[in-house]
């Protein structure tokens, strides 16, 4: 059996050192330590042996079998190798590689971005709320009677099957982050509140069920309307150009007194008139006036004391204007071949 054993090692050896191919590799693993091979076929004898000489040839049996693996994976490793003649896949490092594609700022955070730093550079900070609020910070705190027709469910979303009492809903401004504000903070304060909204608009081209606003409040000592008309105004010449004008128009808010619509003229035809404005020359872009008494009382503040502006705009107006898009839903949609324009 020694001599078996011995002779076996040496033609293994042999054999596997002169493999030319991994194909030869493997038919040699088989030939030798597959299930019926030859080392396998010696282990098989071991019941024959005398037993005082069972344990050292089972050791040489043992060792045999390590050998040959060790002599199979050293051929496999070199018929891998560099200096192999198989065919092998070789990584050429001088081709160039394969660009991939790199993204971008969605063209509502470009518009986001850019309104917001404009107003952090007159001195406002960012100040953010909950999307679903109460009816208190929505309505009551506003100034916003019960009969007011926004209240109406077709006006507002309201979480049915929500455990409250009154029921709770999507906030339709982000003037509730303004209520939330003052009543943790004293005045003065400058803040911006950037976030998304939720109204059940029927869906067109200008007009969706969630959009975006910026909403802006200052208070302070002696605030006055010409401090709103002067920061209204260095922020359309900041988004839209230098030469752009602007006027306010007379409305109604219950949460500001007076109020105005603010209106720009046409970026398209400078004021010329145009298909774009109706041929009226101006844009229409925000809401804005002084912040009602009845706000201030609602929140603690004495009216006597503090006054304040208030402003809100549609982020989505606003890059509809600066980017010349006609149609809301476009900005929604995810298609590629609209959002790489900007």
């Amino acid at each position: 059996m020694e001599e078996k054993i011995k002779g076996l090692r040496h033609q293994a050896v042999s054999e596997i050192g002169a493999a030319g191919s991994a194909e030869d590799v493997e038919r040699l693993r088989v030939k030798y330590l597959g299930r019926k091979g030859l080392v396998n076929s010696l282990f098989s004898g071991l019941s024959g042996v005398p037993s005082d000489e069972k344990p050292k040839i089972g050791n040489m049996l043992n060792e045999l079998k390590g050998v040959v693996a060790a002599a199979l994976e050293d051929a496999k490793n070199k018929i891998g190798g560099p200096a192999s003649s198989s065919k092998i896949e070789k990584l050429d490092i001088t081709m160039p590689g394969i660009k991939r594609p790199l993204g971008h700022k969605h063209p509502l955070t470009q518009i986001f971005d850019r309104i917001n730093e404009i107003f952090l550079n007159l001195g406002f900070k960012i100040a953010e709320g909950p999307e679903i609020e109460t009816m208190y910070y929505n309505f009551e705190a506003l100034n916003i009677p019960p009969e007011h027709p926004s209240r109406d469910a077709f006006d507002t979303f309201y979480l049915v099957g929500a455990v409250h009492e009154p029921p709770l809903l999507l906030r339709s401004q982000t003037s509730t982050v303004q209520i939330r504000v003052m009543e943790s903070q004293k005045p003065p304060l400058q803040i911006i509140a950037p976030g998304r909204v939720y109204r059940p608009d029927a869906t067109d081209a200008s007009h969706s069920f969630m959009f975006h606003q910026v909403e802006g409040l200052m208070v302070d000592k002696d605030i006055k309307f010409s401090d709103l008309k002067g920061v209204l105004t260095m922020f359309a010449k900041q988004m839209f150009g230098e030469d752009t004008k602007m006027r306010f128009r007379p409305h109604f808010f219950p949460f500001t007194e007076p109020s105005a619509e603010v209106d720009i003229s046409c970026v398209m035809c400078k004021g010329e008139g145009c298909r774009s404005c109706g041929q009226k020359g101006w844009l229409e872009i925000l809401g804005a006036g002084m912040v009602h008494p009845a706000v201030f009382e609602a929140v603690g503040y004495d009216p006597k004391k503090w006054t304040g502006f208030a402003f809100g705009m549609g982020v989505e107006r606003i890059a509809m204007l600066k980017f010349g898009v006609d149609d809301i839903r476009m900005f929604f949609e995810n298609d590629l071949r609209f959002l790489r324009q900007f």
